[in-house]
């Protein structure tokens, strides 16, 4: 299994609309994005990198797997 690292912020934006997330708004130091079929938003912060535990944390609620998150940023991003 590949190993997930954090990675930065504009890579994870990034992936988030390849997916079909849309930008909601901005809340303090956060950024919220949806998507419909979700059971809560996607939120990320403004700094430079996000780290591990976010992305585990929103591909949970994404229902995507490491594999299928690290395909994606490596190849079709």
């Amino acid at each position: 299994m590949p190993k997930l690292r954090s990675v930065k912020r504009k890579t994870f934006v990034k992936f988030l609309i390849y997916i079909g997330c849309f930008y909601k708004r901005t809340k303090g130091d956060h950024d919220v994005y949806d998507r419909s079929g979700l059971k809560r938003p996607i939120i990320i912060t403004n700094s430079k990198d996000v780290p591990e535990l976010h992305i585990r944390t929103n591909l949970r609620a994404l229902g995507i797997s490491i594999e299928e998150f690290l395909d994606i940023i490596d190849n079709r991003i």
